[in-house]
């Protein structure tokens, strides 16, 4: 049986983001882009987007995905890549967390929320891990419903999410 890669692994795999052109029908994100073309992104793309959100301010999972369609010159970035590529993002970080890696020095996974200011229970620790580290940045989580949700995200968005990514991610990967 072969070894499983951690999330740092797959974090710094090498993937490229790519644009498709023709987004076949009943694909993920067809209807969005109303034939335009999407960018399937990067975990690095992602990584370095997220890097840059700042302590106090919180971005969705639309925001990002805007900034990166916006970076590529295309309609939408791919819903499902750029979701899954959070996740990994967020699970390297928490394996940097598990070496000793101070919590200032970690990709902030936990300021990215679902549509709505969701908190997201698929991040590692779930909504109470996610709650824990937005209140230690300032970022008060409430109920709502059955969830748990951040209602002053709209003020609390990055100026501009899009200019924040410039750089090379790899470089800031301790």
């Amino acid at each position: 049986m072969a070894n499983r890669k951690s999330a740092l692994d797959h974090l710094n795999g090498g993937r490229e983001p790519h644009i498709v052109q023709m987004i076949p029908p009943g694909a993920p994100g067809y209807r969005e882009a109303d034939g335009g073309a999407m960018v399937v992104s990067s975990p690095m793309e992602v990584y370095g987007f997220v890097r840059r959100i700042a302590c106090g301010e919180v971005a969705t999972l639309v925001d990002l995905r805007r900034a990166i369609a916006r970076r590529h010159g295309v309609a939408i970035a791919c819903p499902v890549s750029t979701a899954i590529f959070l996740n990994m993002c967020a699970r390297a970080a928490e394996e940097r967390r598990d070496m000793g890696v101070p919590t200032d020095e970690l990709t902030p996974w936990w300021r990215v929320l679902k549509k709505g200011g969701l908190l997201n229970p698929k991040y590692p620790g779930g909504m109470a891990c996610q709650a824990e580290l937005l209140a230690a940045d300032g970022v008060r989580a409430s109920p709502l419903r059955k969830q748990l949700a951040v209602f002053d995200y709209e003020q609390r968005a990055p100026k501009s999410l899009a200019d924040k990514a410039d750089g090379d991610a790899a470089d800031q990967l301790r």
